[in-house]
């Protein structure tokens, strides 16, 4: 029988989001380099677990982030990253520098935290380096069959082989003379580091060694049996033998008097990883209790700090800090994730003061980690780097420039000869710049004082500033003001953005003192699609909710999902695209989605938080970001679309005809696993004994990979014009070699990794991955052999300046349109390099075979006679490129027929850009063509061209009557939380036009941001983040008028700044599940109760709801809200307090000491049943105008304070 991945026997089936990759076995010579005889098959190794696995068991305790006491300080490709992975890295001991092998036998060394490149040489033409160690003398390289010393400047000081030398693993320095040599022979070598050659050979196990570690007393030897050696120093004979693992050994070290192992461990015949440290006592050379860890550690290295601590590491790059003593402490809770992009890690190593952690990558990566927040350093006392000698540079100066000083270029004195800039005296003469005349209307109205003439200025020049003329020769026309571009975003563009075209520039929100109430979005859409406001924390995904929503089975499917998780992201993008249907062209929010998103681990794991500082900053990687966000959060989608511990739990109460309503959960989940995920055999063929292992799997993203243009332009040929679907075609019928372990030659050995599909997604997900500058050349230089012509983006770009009524005939001189000439080239023929349509098949050896399918009219097959299914590119997202601020995501999507006729009423497809709350209609070569100095793509989505036909879209509203049943979630002992409304009764139904009265109560995440500007104006910048803190809803009809139904606090897991009790009544506490005494239950249920509300069709009454909604975020019809603070109100005049309303048309007095939501909602109701009075009671509207005009009059008298109240 066949042995499953640990990950699914003991924690499930989980999809490795990480990676949609993960190449078989792929751990090279720095990875676990011990295994056994009837070993370890690269198939039971598994993807690494997901660690939301351990919520549901005994490690609920831990979560994932950055936010502990380490942070990922730089990054770099190593030397020959683009064709080699890290092999071996090391911290120098001595100086502040960290070395780096490859597999290509190249060594590369890096200078301080900043990771500046110090020295790189060759070792090895082919050979991977095994190991590198560092002495006083210089550094080791260790490849296969040989051993070589550099100076750490780079000089070779000598190589050592050999008979003896035969697959070397791994060395141990001594002395500053000794060198122990260790692999898998039957031997150990010593060589003497002063002469470089060997002296002594000691017998050991046929198995050999391949990891030694020192120790006071002993040498430590693992040895691929799994267990652990002690030598003696002196005679190198065995002294004791620990048995750590009944499988293999994969890494040890040892810290004081412990030793502690990682490994593999035998079940059901086979070898996988075990999840159990082993610690040994080298006192009594007994085994203590072996530490139980989240993740399946393959590397392993002890800290040597105030107190003894060791890092763990999987292959995917997590990392966590352990106390081996079992010792538990917040610190030692969390779970590091190296951002590696699929890669795999290969070595890792620890500074000697342990502030500092490195890691080496399968990509050819360098990551270097600190907990250090002042200067960080690699050692206590460092020696002191030698570098050469600065080369002074000189200054360069205009040569066309008059008042250049030529004397100072450095030159030899000519002795025999004159220079040629000795002109004769006659031949020169002495010219003196005039000034400019002084304007007449100075002179007229200049005043002497004295003998200085006083005038004011005219307004043609700049103050204490007087112009020469252009020496150049030119004329400059326009005024300066045209040199400042236009953009949504206002004045301070930088002068390069002028090339990118308007609507790909980023869009900001001006704030008033109104807020965004005045704000006019639909300046920037005239379409009645819905945008998505910028401001929100992580708003960079913006663009993706646009695409994924334009996917109309998705759309459909995630409509008609609803489950009982708090925090799922089907659940809150199946809110948001219900927002998006209901929307005319209003702007929406995101910021309930982005709530959850922040909230899953594997978020934080994965570094796709975006702090306030990148922000700011514009540090973030947003190419990354997006790719590495599309990737999580289809997988996400689907393991809750699929998951059955997620679905719709049978509530109580619920009728029969509502449980029809339900779609099985599993029907969602094969709807999204058919759109994205590609069914594939990934096997492993070993290149000597051509033993072939093959392991079923799924992917969902295809991540592009460019050939090495690089390499060929170095050797000066001519690099070659290749179709997009060659390298897509390449991309996903992906061959590599790598090192992995084979069970018949029992060692490592060149492998080659094929991936054979069994089934093709309906969308095709593409990363573009222009991760390096040779593939952003690649691609640029495709485009060019193309014939992709740019022209019609600048001309684009430059529309921003209004073309002259007058065209070529204008007479002014000063005319600041634009004046374009009649054109008289032909019209040139529109190109791309991406192809709008492709044709796919999977052939009989399951391969994938993509040609580009040229459209001749408006026929498109759907399915040819050859089998190849038609896909239209439905959507890109691309990255504009701003080195101010970072710059900013957009969307082109290809929106559908349904989607037009649904909300334009019109069938037809259209491209449009979508760039945050700004959409426009574009043309589709728009979406397709990349001009690479300032738009970057990001993501593709090829769409199969019948997609729709074979999925069901009609949506079932998921959301049931029985939500309204109160559900609440305190844990406060000693009491049940007090019920402050009644609920619904049975005979009391919900239907169209009616009254509900609701008030929401907030609390501030976050403070407002603004800056006082030179007038004395505030403006702000950005506004605070509000979070939603209670809800209730009174009845407005019926025998219990007036009485709430719903009077729900909202918990929150996010920090709060400001409970703002003053105006909300919310006190610390109220929101704390576990001391709360309120009926305190989750956002996502009271959100249901208030979306079954406005689907029954109910009237909301209250007041000032328009922040209350976009705080909820809830979009709602305004034939369904009613709003006291309009029905009370004059135009262009304030809006007048429920407080105040309250006290003139009731005569009640309300919120004498704080406000209540109860109160307030059941007053809201009490004025619009007084506003129908009213109104009934006058004739006509000018009645009214004047009742209101007194209200206003009487207002003002009182300055707006109810009489007898402070």
């Amino acid at each position: 029988m066949e042995f499953p991945p640990p990950g699914e026997l003991e924690y499930g089936a989980t999809h490795d989001y990480a990676n949609e990759y993960i190449p078989l076995g792929a751990v090279g010579p720095g990875g676990p380099r011990m295994m056994v005889e009837g070993g370890y098959r690269p198939e039971d190794h598994g993807a690494p677990p997901v660690v939301e696995d351990y919520a549901n068991g005994s490690h609920s305790q831990l979560h994932m982030g950055n936010s502990g006491l380490y942070r990922e300080l730089r990054s770099v490709m190593n030397d020959g990253g683009d064709r080699f992975g890290v092999s071996t890295i090391t911290v120098d001991t001595q100086e502040e520098l960290i070395w780096v092998g490859n597999q290509g036998g190249h060594v590369t060394s890096y200078y301080g935290p900043q990771l500046q490149k110090y020295t790189s040489f060759q070792v090895h033409p082919t050979n991977p380096i095994r190991e590198i160690s560092t002495f006083p003398g210089g550094v080791l390289s260790l490849y296969n069959n040989g051993l070589r010393c550099n100076a750490r400047q780079g000089m070779r000081v000598f190589d050592c082989k050999g008979e003896d030398f035969q697959n070397m693993q791994s060395m141990l320095v001594l002395s500053d003379t000794r060198l122990l040599l260790g692999g898998h022979q039957d031997r150990l070598v010593e060589v003497d580091l002063g002469s470089g050659v060997q002296t002594v050979t000691h017998p050991t196990d046929k198995v050999g060694v391949a990891i030694m570690r020192p120790d006071q007393r002993f040498i430590c030897c693992g040895v691929p049996t799994g267990h652990v050696q002690l030598r003696d120093p002196a005679t190198m004979k065995i002294e004791h033998t620990l048995e750590a693992h009944r499988g293999a050994l994969s890494d040890f070290d040892v810290i004081g008097n412990q030793l502690i192992t990682c490994g593999f461990g035998e079940r059901l015949g086979s070898l996988s990883v075990d999840r159990f440290l082993m610690v040994f006592d080298l006192r009594t050379m007994r085994p203590m209790a072996p530490l139980h860890v989240p993740l399946e550690p393959i590397f392993l290295r002890c800290m040597a700090t105030y107190s003894n601590r060791i890092i763990i590491m999987d292959q995917s790059g997590q990392f966590q800090i352990l106390d081996p003593g079992g010792l538990v402490t917040p610190e030692m809770m969390v779970l590091y994730q190296v951002s590696m992009a699929g890669d795999m890690v290969m070595d890792f190593d620890v500074s000697s003061n342990s502030s500092c952690v490195v890691f080496g990558d399968s990509g050819g990566c360098c990551h270097l980690w600190s907990s250090s927040d002042e200067e960080v350093t690699f050692n206590t006392f460092s020696t002191e780097t030698e570098f050469a000698e600065p080369v002074v540079p000189l200054h360069a100066f205009p040569f066309s420039d008059e008042l250049s000083s030529f004397s100072t270029i450095p030159m030899p004195y000519c002795e025999e000869e004159p220079l040629l800039s000795d002109w004769p005296a006659e031949l020169c003469r002495v010219s003196m710049r005039q000034p400019p005349p002084v304007d007449p209307e100075i002179l007229r109205s200049m005043k002497l004082v004295q003998f200085i003439g006083y005038a004011p200025n005219t307004g043609g020049r700049r103050r204490n500033q007087v112009a020469y003329r252009d020496v150049a020769g030119g004329s400059k026309k326009g005024s300066s003001k045209d040199k400042v571009p236009e953009s949504p975003s206002g004045r301070t563009e930088d002068p390069m953005m002028v090339m990118v075209p308007k609507p790909y520039r980023k869009v900001e929100i001006k704030y008033s003192k109104l807020g965004i109430d005045d704000f006019d979005f639909r300046h920037y859409n005239r379409t009645n699609f819905a945008g998505l406001e910028p401001h929100i924390p992580n708003a960079y995904c913006n663009s993706m909710l646009q695409v994924l929503y334009f996917v109309e089975p998705l759309r459909c499917a995630l409509e008609t999902h609803t489950c009982s998780k708090e925090f799922c992201l089907a659940c809150e993008m199946s809110f948001l695209f219900y927002m998006f249907d209901l929307s005319k062209g209003q702007t929406c929010q995101a910021s309930n989605f982005l709530r959850a998103f922040r909230t899953i681990p594997e978020v934080s794991a994965l570094e796709l938080l975006l702090g306030d500082a990148e922000e700011s900053t514009g540090k973030a990687n947003f190419p990354r970001l997006i790719q590495s966000w599309n990737r999580f959060v289809l997988a996400q989608v689907l393991q809750e679309t699929s998951d059955p511990a997620t679905g719709e739990d049978e509530e109580e109460g619920a009728s029969e005809e509502e449980k029809k309503k339900e779609k099985p959960l599993a029907h969602l989940g094969e709807t999204v696993s058919r759109l994205f995920e590609a069914k594939v055999d990934n096997a492993n063929v070993c290149k000597v004994c051509s033993k072939e292992t093959v392991r079923e799997a799924s992917t969902m993203v295809v991540t592009l990979a460019y050939p090495e243009a690089i390499a060929a332009a170095a050797q000066g040929k001519e690099v070659k014009q290749q179709s997009f679907v060659e390298v897509l075609q390449g991309s996903m019928n992906i061959e590599q070699s790598t090192q992995a372990w084979c069970d018949d030659c029992q060692r490592y050995q060149p492998s080659m990794q094929v991936r054979s599909y069994k089934r093709l997604p309906d969308v095709i997900t593409i990363n573009c991955n222009l991760e390096t500058q040779s593939d952003e050349n690649f691609w640029r230089r495709q485009e060019q052999l193309a014939g992709v012509n740019y022209d019609h983006q600048k001309e684009s770009a430059q529309s921003q300046v209004k073309a002259c009524r007058y065209a070529l005939n204008c007479t002014r001189a000063d005319c600041r349109f634009r004046h374009d000439p009649p054109s008289t080239e032909p019209e040139v023929e529109m190109k791309s390099w991406l192809p709008l349509y492709i044709k796919v098949r999977v052939s009989q050896d399951r391969k994938v075979d993509i040609h580009e399918l040229k459209i001749e009219g408006d026929r498109v097959d759907d399915i040819d006679a050859e089998g190849y299914v038609t896909y239209y590119l439905h959507a890109s997202v691309c990255h504009v490129r701003d080195p101010r601020s970072g710059g900013n995501l957009v969307a082109h999507v290809n929106v559908g027929k349904t989607y037009h006729k649904r909300k334009e009423g019109v069938t037809h497809m259209q491209w449009y850009i979508f760039n945050d709350f700004s959409i426009q209609p574009i043309d589709r070569f728009d979406a397709t063509q990349f001009n690479l100095d300032w738009k970057v793509p990001c993501v593709l989505y090829y769409m199969r061209n019948d997609a729709t036909n074979h999925y069901d879209i009609t949506i079932n509203n998921p959301i049931v009557s029985s939500c309204l049943q109160p559900s609440g979630i305190s844990k406060a002992s000693g009491f049940k939380p007090h019920m402050t409304f009644t609920p619904l009764g049975s005979e009391e139904t919900i239907g169209e036009g009616f009254l509900v009265g609701l008030d929401a109560e907030f609390v501030s995440l976050n403070q407002e941001e603004a800056e006082i500007r030179s007038d004395g104006t505030r403006s702000t910048i950005k506004p605070s983040q509000m979070a939603v803190a209670r809800i209730t809803c009174v009845r407005g009809q019926g025998e219990l008028e007036g009485e709430p139904f719903i009077d729900d606090y909202i918990s929150t897991q996010e920090q709060v700044v400001d409970y703002l009790t003053r105006f909300s009544g919310i006190k610390p506490g109220d929101l704390d599940a576990t001391i709360s005494s309120k009926h305190l239950t989750t956002l996502k249920a009271t959100y249901l109760k208030l979306r079954y509300l406005l689907d029954m069709g109910a009237i909301f009454v209250g007041h000032g709801l328009r922040k209350d909604f976009r705080v909820i975020n809830l979009l709602v019809d305004h034939r369904q809200v009613v709003d006291t603070a309009a029905l009370y109100n004059l135009p262009k005049q304030r809006i007048v307090s429920l407080k105040f309303l309250a006290w003139y048309f009731l005569g009640t007095n309300i919120q004498s000491e704080t406000h209540d939501s109860i109160e307030d909602a059941y007053t809201a109701m009490r004025l619009y049943k007084k506003y129908l009075v009213l109104k009934a009671a006058t004739e006509d509207e000018k009645e009214w105008e004047t009742e209101l005009k007194k209200m206003y009059e009487e207002g003002r008298k009182h300055k707006w304070k109810v009489p007898g109240t402070e």
